[in-house]
């Protein structure tokens, strides 16, 4: 067995940038986060080849100064810590002292630099473990780093780069998340002599919401939603898109935690809770969200590239992140409109408050929905009970309108101030449904509903024993099941909520659930997924010839219910169509 020996420094350093610098775009990635670091207000880059050729990164920072750029070019050589107690609360973007040296094990490396007390620059080169020695050169104060020609020492590791377009992509997307991350700093982006990006300083919380529009486009601002919450030393700000714009992936989701683009398990998991039930399966929420936080609350030092943290109280920022993302989305009648009305802030959906209705009106607005949701659908009625009292309302206090017909027997058209409203009747209906059911079984009252005649109906020896084994579990659920013989059910109550001709397939649903599950996960971690499907039996069924009124009511209705944008799916219940958008169908004024 060959003895053990210290190996030397060059080769430590090729095994550091095999952790660290993967590809091109991590090299950006350190480079663009020293910039930062140096309190550069201006930070162009330029590649070639993907930045397998060429990567320049240019900034107006504090620079470096002659005697130190030397160590610059070290290993664990670095201004920003200097004890574990720096350590322990890091607030700058880098801190290991391993980037440069590792890239000048692996790449020819050219570092000028210029601070504001010099009369000129200094280079200094790099390149297989040779370190120059520094000579006068021109430039502004800051500081240039050129590295050429990567991995040409190290011809395997060359070979997993993939094309010039595929590193390219990657280094965009580094340049991305770091221009995204610091609104107030201008960056420009050249590949092979062409301008890619060109981003302005933008101040404020504004120009954040200007840079997201512009780096994700406006379809992105249009969706989004502001999330904005402090508490203690917490703070959770950005844009969270609703669930209409929705990806196949996830390329448009950056999280930033004190101006760090992370991949977080906690964060992750929280944020799909805030969508799970409101975005379609298989799809993924796209946003831009920035955590700030003590220093001393998060470790960064768990990763070499520092794409990973570790929450001191990842429990409490979890539900911290839930919580305030959930309310963001949690606004009633909100949704994917086809079009935005003009306003400062454009990035933003147009607010729907919730209506406030005199009490008289409301009564009358309820009463037509319990006729129409709790006694089987009465026929419309053709006494215009709301028609006097609906029409002296302001449209302003109705973002959805008032209701002017029905269409194929499952969309809901109606006027608004902007336009035409279309509806989903029974994917808005099945959402509001589903709230009632969900704050029902939080606050353990969910109404029930004596059967004047007992829905019966026959089922196998697996149901009649989960009856009598899940007794409580029903209880809570709000059914009443008796048997009446070895292979038949009566069901004698239910939830209000739920339609008296659904009895039989509500209570099929609730059995399999407890059969496969047990009392114990469906109601906890299977509870959402059960009453999803419960508010979909309990729903207005397609085909139901509504009269006006009934309309109007689940207008009103959609209007005061949370989410109610989308279905328990996840897909769209209303789409605004403008006024111009119908001009221009007809070429109106052409």
């Amino acid at each position: 067995m060959p003895s053990i020996q210290i190996l030397p420094d060059l080769l430590i350093n090729q095994i550091a940038a095999g952790e660290v610098i993967e590809r091109p775009a991590a090299a950006l990635k350190e480079l663009l986060e020293n910039s930062l670091d140096a309190d550069a207000t201006e930070i162009s880059v330029q590649l070639e080849n993907g930045g397998i050729k060429l990567l320049r990164v240019r900034d107006n920072g504090k620079g470096i100064a002659k005697d130190e750029l030397k160590l610059a070019l070290k290993r664990h050589a670095t201004s920003k810590i200097a004890t574990l107690q720096d350590l322990q609360r890091v607030s700058s973007m880098g801190f290991r002292g391993e980037a440069l040296a590792s890239i000048a094990a692996v790449a020819q490396v050219t570092l000028t630099s210029r601070t504001e007390a010099d009369s000129h620059a200094w280079k200094i080169e790099a390149g297989d473990g040779q370190l120059g020695e520094p000579i006068p050169s021109n430039l502004a104060p800051g500081t240039t780093v050129e590295i050429r020609e990567l991995y040409f020492n190290t011809p395997a590791r060359r070979k997993f780069l993939k094309s010039e377009a595929t590193e390219f992509a990657w280094c965009e997307e580094i340049f991305k998340r770091i221009a995204l991350s610091r609104p107030d700093v201008a960056f420009s982006l050249q590949h092979n002599g062409q301008t890619i990006w060109q981003l302005a300083i933008t101040q404020g919380e504004e120009g954040q919401l200007n840079r997201v529009a512009a780096m994700l486009g406006e379809e992105f601002g249009h969706a989004a939603v502001k999330v904005s919450r402090k508490a203690a030393d917490l703070s959770l700000q950005g844009l969270a898109a609703l669930p209409a714009y929705s990806r196949t992936n996830r390329d448009a989701q950056y999280f930033f935690v004190n101006g760090r683009f992370v991949r977080d398990k906690v964060a992750s998991h929280a944020l799909r809770q805030a969508y799970q039930d409101i975005l379609h399966h298989q799809r993924h929420p796209a946003f831009v969200l920035f955590l700030e936080l003590s220093p001393e609350q998060v470790d960064v030092n768990v990763h070499p590239a520092k794409s990973e943290v570790r929450f001191r109280e990842s429990q409490g920022i979890h539900q911290f992140i839930f919580h305030t993302l959930q309310h963001a989305l949690a606004i009633p009648a909100r949704g994917h409109a086809t079009h935005l009305p003009e306003q400062r802030d454009s990035l933003l959906l147009p607010t729907q408050h919730s209506i406030r209705l005199g009490e008289v009106e409301r009564d009358d607005t309820y009463r037509l929905w319990e006729m129409l949701t709790h006694k089987g659908g009465a026929e419309p009625t053709s006494e215009p009970i709301l028609k006097s009292s609906l029409s002296t309302l302001p449209d302003s206090e109705h973002p959805l309108g008032f209701a002017l017909a029905q269409l194929s027997g499952i969309y809901i058209l109606a006027q608004n101030t902007q336009g035409l409203i279309v509806v989903d009747m029974h994917a808005a209906h099945e959402r509001i449904v589903y709230e009632k059911l969900k704050s029902s079984l939080d606050s353990e009252d969910i109404v029930k509903q004596p059967l004047l005649i007992p829905v019966c109906f026959d089922v196998d020896t697996l149901d009649i024993s989960t009856v009598e084994a899940e007794q409580d579990a029903l209880e809570t659920l709000g059914f009443e099941i008796a048997q009446l013989s070895p292979t038949t059910l009566a069901v004698r109550s239910m939830p209000a909520l739920l339609k008296q001709s659904e009895a039989e397939a509500a209570v099929r649903e609730v059995l399999e659930e407890l059969r496969e599950y047990g009392a114990s996960r469906v109601l906890t971690e299977r509870r959402n997924e059960l009453l999803s499907a419960l508010a979909c039996h309990g729903a207005v069924r397609a085909n139901r010839i509504l009269g006006i009124n009934e309309m109007n009511a689940l207008l009103r209705e959609m209007e005061q219910t949370e989410r109610s944008g989308q279905c328990n799916h996840g897909r769209p219940t209303w789409f605004q169509i403008s006024i111009s958008e119908l001009d221009a169908m007809f070429m109106r004024g052409k």
